[in-house]
């Protein structure tokens, strides 16, 4: 799970997107979660400021080494307590059903198998517990969609760490067994229109 180069540009790249309206973005995903959260694919850390103080604790977990010793760094100014553990989407190093939180936030893109890590997601969440998620997805038809495609199969992956744009994640994360509450769908960054503009943001909730 080394990707030297990318995890230093996206290090590089995040605190400029933040300031673009991301943060605004993240500090929505976070408002109102509660308990135990279980953060998938944490990067560098740029969610941990804006967990709310109802929060008791986040696992957050990260396999690429850079952006793990970053996120390290962020973890020790959190407001909330965070770990910072070493781990993969399909994977977790959580027990079962001990989450009240999964949160997973430009991860989705670039698992290796999304049915996998929403898999995970379900085990390591209590009944009736919350995914929050903040994705950028496949566009709705038109030309975007097919350079998604066309740049799926190509380039995009290699130089991305591993991202695919052309994923219909809000019907995965259904498919996982979640029915979805709260769902804003957006463009970002706003007016640019690239192969990674169409975001989602939302909730979630467990099925019995």
């Amino acid at each position: 799970m080394r990707r030297p180069v990318f995890a230093r540009m996206y290090a590089r790249v995040r605190p400029a997107l933040d300031d673009q309206g991301a943060a605004e973005h993240r500090r929505r995903l976070l408002t109102g979660a509660a308990g135990r959260v279980v953060e998938v694919g944490a990067g560098d850390g740029g969610n941990f400021a804006h967990y709310p103080p109802a929060v008791e604790s986040v696992l957050a977990v990260e396999p690429e080494p850079f952006l793990r010793a970053q996120a390290e760094r962020q973890a020790a100014s959190a407001p909330v307590a965070v770990e910072v553990v070493e781990g993969t989407a399909d994977r977790l190093p959580a027990p079962d059903a001990t989450a009240d939180v999964v949160v997973v936030s430009l991860v989705l893109c670039s698992v290796p198998d999304q049915a996998a890590a929403l898999a995970e997601a379900r085990r390591v969440l209590r009944p009736g517990g919350e995914l929050r998620f903040y994705e950028h997805v496949a566009a709705d038809g038109g030309r975007l969609a097919t350079v998604q495609r066309v740049v799926d199969a190509t380039l995009w992956p290699l130089f991305a760490g591993g991202c695919h744009t052309h994923r219909d994640t809000v019907g995965a994360i259904s498919a996982a067994g979640f029915t979805v509450e709260e769902l804003d769908r957006f463009e970002f960054p706003p007016g640019r229109s690239t192969p990674a503009s169409p975001h989602v943001l939302g909730r979630a909730r467990l099925r019995a």
